[in-house]
């Protein structure tokens, strides 16, 4: 059996960093079901937005709310008519917390991950051939910039009795390498056979760091074919 683990998560703290960032010491699981319970609304009212990631940043009272979204007219809305309602939908929901709001652009919506998965998983509520909706969205990431990509269908596909799991991937994704730049993105297909789990991994290249970058380079060949 493969030992599986979460891409953002084995590399938090070196080139990832966490989707929420806040300190708490004896509220922490109110706090968390908190963040939970905002990621889950504005993902649910804002769907057809495009929300790739939703970063919480706390401070005391004040909650600010990064959303990371493909079309972000369609939160702001003709002259932020649309933003500050979603603000004061969330305040009503928080009373005692300060919220501020800041929509931020994914500049390649193609090339994300999470946006990817979902749209695999839409296709798929629409019937289109998973195999097809699976190698467009490998080679649309390929042409706009990724190094390597790979996606996973798992559940009754084409309305199969048994269950299966079918992927493919094009170009490079090493997992194990923890410098690797992997940006991870799952979405569930509510179609009428059952739940289809689709995941997509895309590799944006390696973050090296100045250690890394020393290292590689102390390590190259000299004249003469000796690597020193």
């Amino acid at each position: 059996m493969g030992q599986k683990t979460h891409p953002i998560g084995f590399r938090l703290g070196i080139n990832k960093s966490w989707q929420s960032s806040w300190f708490a010491k004896k509220d922490y699981a109110s706090l968390l079901h908190e963040d939970l319970g905002i990621r889950r609304y504005i993902k649910k009212e804002l769907y057809h937005a495009g929300i790739s990631k939703i970063d919480i940043e706390r401070a005391s009272k004040r909650i600010k709310i990064n959303i990371f979204a493909a079309r972000p007219g369609i939160i702001i809305g003709k002259r932020g008519f649309e933003v500050d309602k979603l603000k004061e939908s969330l305040q009503k929901k928080l009373p005692d917390k300060q919220i501020f709001l800041n929509i931020k652009e994914v500049s390649r919506p193609e090339a994300d991950a999470q946006l990817l998965a979902e749209n695999i998983a839409l296709q798929l509520e629409r019937r289109v051939s998973y195999r097809r909706a699976m190698k467009k969205a490998v080679a649309t990431a390929l042409k706009f910039g990724a190094k390597g990509v790979k996606i996973a269908c798992s559940g009754r596909l084409a309305g199969n009795e048994i269950a299966r799991r079918e992927w493919y991937r094009e170009g490079r994704v090493p997992f194990h390498t923890i410098r690797a730049d992997i940006d991870y993105g799952f979405a569930e297909a509510q179609t009428t056979y059952g739940v289809i789990g689709v995941k997509a991994w895309i590799f944006n290249g390696e973050i090296m760091t100045e250690k890394n970058s020393k290292k590689q380079k102390d390590t190259q060949p000299v004249e003469g074919g000796a690597v020193v």
